[in-house]
């Protein structure tokens, strides 16, 4: 077709060169194009996946990419929702947890390359261009894009400002070791070579990390891309943002059970926000010294010290926002005192844990 082509560009006179040179270049690309998978698992996601269907199926057409919904065990009508969308794949199996919907959606992907997203994100019409282009260096196996969110409430736009402070830390380093699923994207060779996310992670929370630290550890690059953005729903009141953060807190325990390096600095967590964790028990026994020293210097000097190591931030939040600025120094000291709960619960865990694993190995050997 294209030798047809160059024979009436010839004959229809230069004017023609442009448009022939056009077709060469989308040709070639179109040639050298990786193949693409794109995995959304879901869990009674009726309400929300048709949102991030609506706004992916394009860019999916775009590149040519299959998309696989991971349907793990919905009571509700996802599978129907999803079945309204053509080209897309739609498969169901037992609820097993999102790891192992994950994992099934690689292992049934056709792309050499497999993207993640979650059922209630949006992504921007750029979003998957851009994480692809992360691919373009060949040393990176792995590629993590960003939040945004359109929403007014103070403790959405604080904890906006939260994963952007995080973000900014991530520009500066050229690779990093820490993919979120939101908005992910894989080597599926590599992928598989690890066997995936750990489906010890019976929730979302932490079986991302897990996995970006095995790769790490293994010398894997991956790399930080900030125009791949998807939009998404945080937490709007105190009470569900510290859920949240004790609950990344607990299961981060179980991700670095394997790695446990990482608890000492990773690309993603600030090394201040560790410090912090340790605001409460060192006021409370600040608090301990005033009753019987009768003096209040004891919990002031925690206090303060607590309060120059959030500074960097409550200006940085300010800045952008200058409510949530004000606000910020009790959020943070909320935060920190929920994740040392997270911390310690998830340290019990994984010893439980720990403890159970010789007894069913005996079993399964007597067995």
């Amino acid at each position: 077709m294209f030798a047809l082509y160059v024979v009436f560009c010839i004959s229809a006179g230069t004017q023609s060169v442009p448009a022939l040179l056009e077709v060469r270049r989308v040709m070639g690309s179109r040639k050298n194009r990786r193949r693409l998978s794109i995995i959304i698992p879901t869990f009674n996601g009726a309400t929300r996946i048709g949102n991030c269907l609506e706004a992916l199926l394009p860019q999916a057409a775009r590149h040519a990419a299959n998309v696989l919904v991971i349907d793990d065990g919905s009571v509700d009508q996802t599978a129907e929702v999803v079945k309204r969308y053509h080209n897309v794949r739609l498969i169901g199996q037992p609820n097993a947890g999102p790891a192992a919907a994950r994992n099934r959606g690689a292992a049934e992907a056709l792309g050499e390359v497999i993207v993640f997203i979650d059922d209630d994100c949006v992504p921007a019409p750029k979003w998957l261009d851009a994480m692809l282009q992360a691919f373009n260096d060949s040393d990176v196996v792995g590629a993590k894009g960003v939040y945004r969110t359109r929403q007014r409430n103070v403790i959405a736009r604080f904890v906006q400002i939260e994963y952007e402070d995080r973000y900014r830390r991530m520009k500066k380093q050229r690779y990093i070791d820490f993919v979120d699923t939101y908005s992910a994207a894989f080597l599926r060779e590599r992928f598989l070579e690890t066997e995936g996310y750990d489906t010890s992670f019976p929730v979302a929370c932490a079986e991302d990390a897990e996995l970006s630290y095995r790769m790490s550890t293994r010398g894997w690059k991956m790399k930080f891309v900030p125009d791949a953005v998807v939009s998404h729903t945080h937490p709007d009141t105190v009470v569900g943002y510290l859920k949240k953060k004790y609950k990344f807190a607990y299961w981060r325990m179980l991700a670095l059970r394997k790695t446990p390096k990482k608890g000492l600095k990773d690309s993603h967590t600030p090394q201040l926000m560790k410090l912090q964790l340790f605001f409460m028990p060192a006021l409370l026994i600040g608090l301990a010294f005033d009753l019987t020293g009768r003096s209040l210097w004891p919990s002031a000097v925690v206090a303060a010290a607590f309060l120059i190591s959030a500074m960097p931030f409550v200006i940085r939040a300010a800045i952008k926002d200058p409510l949530v600025g004000l606000v910020s120094p009790l959020l943070l000291v909320m935060r920190s005192s929920a994740q040392l709960l997270g911390v310690v619960a998830g340290l019990m865990y994984v010893r439980r844990c720990s403890q159970l694993e010789p007894r069913q190995s005996e079993t399964r050997s007597a067995a």
